[in-house]
């Protein structure tokens, strides 16, 4: 059995609502955990259908935990994590379902898998300049880390590895649940020939003529201080503490100078930092 947890914010539901509908015929269980400040309007019908509403926003781990539990609770074997502003193919969760079932009958130690990811702001598939791939299995190729939305989870290795890191809040918590997969020995994978179309950002800039991706001023405090948090640990690869760390001051050079929003991002930009360096955890509210 099959189960999906879509995570919504603010959701554009001309976005939405196709992924609703499509992942609805595809899946025996639905756990949708609504991060907005007013609940969302939904017209669904489905027998098995969970909806959880955070007004105050409780992260982005917290809401994949609770619609994970949900998962385990239905007894659903593998389940499904998408963000609202993804777009799947009709039989996506069958597809990446096989490839999961195939690696068990072949004893591989596949914990998750995920798509080929489509930019939709490029239409371009996003392939990491400095994540290497590892091995390649047929259709499935192994990968250190993949993005939360697409990614299905084989819910029978869930306890082993634990649930998402919730004290991350939202950003770096899909990569550092599959590093820490990784340190068991499971096995993370791209599957080849499945596509999916993911926003990746809030809108795209150039500089120097280098494309790069703006996201909104608040997620910079998370990002800015979970490397900090994150460069810490030791299971953490080395290649992604170099790269972010390296790339830090450009970034907050870019923010500071390059958009219109530029007190509000030096803002969160330096509230990042401060908390990285001490530590804290949490939503930004809770130290700000």
């Amino acid at each position: 059995m099959i189960g999906a947890t879509i995570i919504l914010y603010k959701p554009e539901l001309a976005q939405t609502l196709p992924l609703l509908l499509s992942i609805i015929e595809q899946v025996e269980v639905i756990s949708i955990v609504d991060n907005s400040p007013v609940p969302t309007e939904l017209d669904l019908v489905h027998e098995n259908l969970h909806y959880h509403h955070f007004p105050n926003n409780i992260g982005i781990a917290a809401a994949h935990n609770i619609g994970l539990r949900d998962l385990k609770t239905a007894n659903c074997e593998y389940g499904i994590l998408l963000d609202q502003d993804s777009s799947i193919d009709n039989d996506f969760a069958f597809r990446l379902s096989s490839l999961m079932v195939a690696s068990r009958v072949e004893n591989r130690p596949l914990v998750a898998i995920g798509p080929r990811i489509i930019c939709s702001f490029t239409d371009k598939t996003i392939k990491p300049r400095v994540q290497r791939e590892i091995s390649v299995y047929e259709d499935l190729v192994c990968v250190t880390q993949i993005i939360s939305s697409g990614m299905m989870i084989d819910l029978a290795k869930l306890e082993s590895i634990g649930l998402k890191d919730e004290s991350l809040f939202i950003d770096g918590v899909d990569h550092e649940w599959c590093w820490r997969a990784k340190q068991q020995n499971q096995m993370v994978a791209i599957a080849e020939k499945v596509e999916m179309v993911h926003q990746l950002g809030d809108a795209r800039r150039k500089f120097a003529g280098v494309t790069y991706k703006v996201g909104s001023p608040v997620r910079l405090y998370y990002q800015f201080r979970n490397i900090l948090i994150l460069s810490r640990r030791g299971y953490v690869p080395w290649y992604w503490k170099a790269r972010n760390l390296l790339c830090m001051p450009i970034r907050f050079f870019a923010n500071a100078l390059l958009q219109t929003d530029r007190l509000q991002r030096i803002k969160f930009m330096a509230c990042g930092i401060i908390d990285g360096l001490l530590k804290r955890d949490g939503s930004f509210s809770k130290h700000w």
